[in-house]
Parts: structure tokens; C-alpha cells; sequence
């Protein structure tokens, strides 16, 4: 049953070679969790994952990670050092009764005084029901599961099953990791990369984080015959970069334009600019750049610079007369004139609160001077009686009331002393000015 569904032997135990050479990611698997390279925040010394082993109170757990940070490594020594029955499934290969002949037969082990650590990869694909049939298992002890995912498991596993599991965060391996890795490999090949610094550099780069691809990339370069040590050129030649981390529809769309979002708030134009282009690599269509930049100025900008928004607009038009790749650059010119501009949100929170009064007041009248009389009857009832037209008035300001009556007069409006809302605010300042003083002599 063990082999059906996936399992490995323990780390250690005997290895069958029969079926040829293994690849090098397979040969240098670690042996035990020492041996992990990365994660110290889940297994370095006083690491949640280091408490539990040491005090014999292992508990459910969900690896979220990118891929190649150990997930599957981690669940294998995880087992071994505990004593479990190790059993692999992948949710995408797994059904219903794949599920269940795994439950039987880790009952049928309990039974036999024989736990099971039950990895299971790609947990966020089972759907809603198929993980509910987790539970009663976790509850009462047949299994001990290890749910590997690459997707936030706040959006994508059911509450029942997190409340059950602690979830450990496995982050890309740094380029001191790979380094790292890069030596025990070399050491196992007994041969060293033929490489210069820099190629070696670019090498480690090449990876983005995902040990295991980086290790497919080393095997790679150690078999090259070359004479002299190669340059990046020359590696960038041989090898093709692997592809950024980049789901279009997932978290690290999300993840990618709050970046982008916040450092165009933050006035940085360099890392606005950085984040527009990771989106662009990734794959995101320009247009959805451009809607979101054009949101940015009228959210972050606002009247500070009036011009922006039209600006973001341009270049939106400009993209769609152009198309890729030129008109990408238009986008970049607006994403730098929004990181540089002055910023207010003065606008937004006005719309808020008046949005907020609105539905708060419901269907209150406006005063009857400022409505339209076209009828004799509307005139009788005082519809446009007394209204005061600015232009005949003083300074072209009458100072009437617009508001309901009995309405206390809000301040929604509040212009920040930045860009162009510095002369509005002065504006704001002269017309009530004149207001208390139309409504302290009404004759003037």
C-alpha cells in the first residue's frame, strides 16, 4: 500500500540504483534536518519546528512555500525522526477513494502500534469536501498530516483544517543558500563549476530561490567540457533564465501590485519602477497596468497634481496606439511621473465621508431656493424664492446655503499644503471668508 501512494524509504536506508543514475537534486537530498540548507526560521535553534521535536509533540502542519524550499524534504525527515510511516499523495493525482484506501491502511498501521505522516502536496487543489475528510482522521490520531501548498492557505485551505494545523512559512533560498548548496554539490562531484566569479554569480541567480531547479541548473553546468572558466555571457549562452514566480490570478499578482501601488505612494520612483517591470516579465497584461496606474493618480494624487491623471491617461493611449513592447515605456513614463508627484488623498476621504452622509440622510430635500420653479404651483411652494445668482453677487460669491436645511455644514474637503491643493486650499480659505461674512451682513 506504502508504494502506491508515493512513499520513500526512510533517509538511509538502502538506495535502488537499478534504474540508473540519480539526478543530483535526488543524491544530495538531506539525511537529516541538519543538513537542510535555508529555513532557519522554521528549523534553527529555538524554530517552532525544533520545539515540537525536541519536546515529542509534533502537530499537524502546512508548508506554504515557493517551490524548491524543502516541503517535500522536510515531510520525509520529519517522519523519519519521529517514527511515522512516511505516505506521499498529490491532491492533483488523488481522488476520493485514493483518500480513503490511505485512511484504511493508516488505521490498519495504528492498529500495529505504527503512526503515519501523510504529506500531502498540493493540499490548496483538493476542494472543500475533500479536505473536510481530513479531519476525523487528524482528530482522532490516524494520521498526522503535512499539507504542502505554493498558495496563501488563508484564501485557499478551509478553516476547519487550518485551526487543526500550524501552518510554517518556507521562504526562497537566499543566494548564501545556494551558494551553500552549490559547494555540497561540487563536493559530490568531485569536480568545481567552470565558472568565473561573475558566471558563478549569475548562476546563483538564475535559480530565483528554487534550490531544486538550481541544482538541476549546477548538474547541467558540471557536465559541460569546457577550457577556460566561462563568463556570464557565455553562460547566459548555454543556459535559459528560469522564469520569475508569476501567477496572474493567484497571490503574487496581489502581492506585486501593492508593491508597485505603495512605492508609487511612497515617492520611489526606482522601486516603482522595479515592481511595474516584475509585473511586465511575469507575464501581466499592460492594460491592467495601465488601469491600475490611472486609479493611483486619481487615489494617491488627486488634485495635488490635476495633470497626472491626464498623464496616466496619455500613456494608457499611447500603449493601445503602440502595443508592446513601446508602448510599455509610456506606461513607465507615467509610473515615474506618479512616483515624483506630489501626494494627497484629500480627495478620497472627502468622497468617503459625503458617500457616507449621503446614505445617511436618505431623501432630504435640498433647500427649496436652489430648486427650479417650472410650474406656477412650484413657485407658490416656494421652489427658486429668494435663490442669489453668483454672478450678479460681489466678488461672484453669494454665499448661500447649499445644503439641506437643518443640515449642519460639513467639511469634507480638507487640501493638503502639497502641489496644486496648497492654491486650493487658499481657495477653500477665501470662500469662507466670504461666507461668514455674507452671513454675518447679508447685505454685502
Amino acid at each position: 500500500m506504502a508504494d502506491l501512494f508515493g512513499s520513500d524509504p526512510a533517509p538511509g536506508a538502502a538506495q535502488d540504483t537499478s534504474a540508473g543514475p540519480r539526478p543530483l537534486a535526488d543524491r544530495l537530498r538531506p539525511q537529516s534536518l541538519s543538513e537542510v540548507i535555508g529555513q532557519s526560521q522554521v528549523i534553527g535553534p529555538d524554530a517552532p519546528l525544533t520545539v515540537m521535536l525536541a519536546s515529542g509533540a509534533l502537530s499537524s502542519l502546512i508548508f506554504w512555500g515557493p517551490p524548491g524550499t524543502g516541503k517535500t524534504t522536510m515531510a520525509r525527515l520529519l517522519a523519519h525522526e519521529t517514527d511515522l510511516h512516511f505516505v506521499q499523495i498529490s491532491a492533483i493525482f488523488s481522488g476520493v477513494a485514493d483518500l480513503k484506501k490511505v485512511f484504511e491502511a493508516a488505521r490498519q498501521r495504528r492498529r500495529m502500534g505504527q503512526g503515519t505522516l501523510l504529506f500531502v502536496d498540493e493540499i490548496h487543489r483538493f476542494n472543500k469536501a475533500q479536505q473536510d475528510g481530513f479531519l476525523p482522521h487528524m482528530e482522532d490520531g490516524t494520521i498526522l498530516l503535512v499539507g504542502a501548498t505554493t498558495e496563501n492557505p488563508s484564501f485557499e485551505l478551509n478553516a476547519a483544517l487550518l485551526s487543526r494545523a500550524q501552518v510554517m512559512v518556507l521562504e526562497r533560498l537566499s543566494l548564501d543558500d545556494l551558494e551553500l548548496l552549490a559547494q555540497r554539490a561540487e563536493a559530490a562531484l568531485e569536480r568545481t563549476l567552470p565558472l568565473n566569479p561573475e558566471a558563478r554569480a549569475a548562476l546563483l541567480g538564475m535559480a530565483d530561490g528554487d534550490g531544486r531547479a538550481f541544482l538541476n541548473l549546477v548538474e547541467q553546468v558540471a557536465a559541460w567540457k569546457v577550457g577556460d572558466p566561462l563568463d556570464p555571457e557565455q553562460l547566459a549562452k548555454r543556459l535559459m533564465r528560469r522564469a520569475a514566480k508569476y501567477d496572474k490570478s493567484g497571490e503574487e499578482h496581489y502581492n506585486l501590485i501593492s508593491a508597485l501601488h505603495k512605492s508609487v505612494r511612497g515617492s520611489d520612483p526606482d522601486a516603482a519602477l522595479y515592481w511595474f517591470c516584475r509585473m511586465l516579465e511575469g507575464g501581466e497584461d499592460p492594460r491592467y497596468l495601465a488601469r491600475r496606474i490611472t486609479r493611483m493618480s486619481v487615489e494617491d494624487i488627486g488634485l495635488a497634481d490635476p495633470q497626472a491623471q491626464t498623464i496616466c491617461l496619455d500613456a494608457w493611449q499611447v500603449y493601445e496606439r503602440l502595443g508592446s513592447p513601446e508602448g510599455e515605456q509610456a506606461l513607465a513614463n507615467a509610473v515615474i511621473y506618479l512616483a515624483l508627484a506630489p501626494k494627497s488623498n484629500a480627495t478620497e476621504m472627502a468622497y468617503i465621508a459625503a458617500r457616507a452622509e449621503a446614505r445617511k440622510t436618505g431623501s432630504v430635500m435640498p433647500p427649496k431656493h436652489i430648486l427650479n420653479a417650472p410650474t406656477k404651483f412650484m413657485a407658490g411652494q416656494g421652489y427658486g424664492a429668494d435663490y442669489a445668482y453668483d454672478h450678479d453677487a460681489e466678488d461672484g460669491f453669494s454665499g448661500q446655503n447649499y445644503f439641506p436645511e437643518g443640515m449642519k455644514r460639513p467639511d469634507y474637503y480638507q487640501p493638503v499644503e502639497r502641489g496644486f491643493e496648497r492654491d486650493l486650499r487658499k481657495r477653500l480659505e477665501y470662500f469662507a471668508r466670504l461666507r461668514a461674512k455674507r452671513a454675518g451682513n447679508p447685505g454685502t
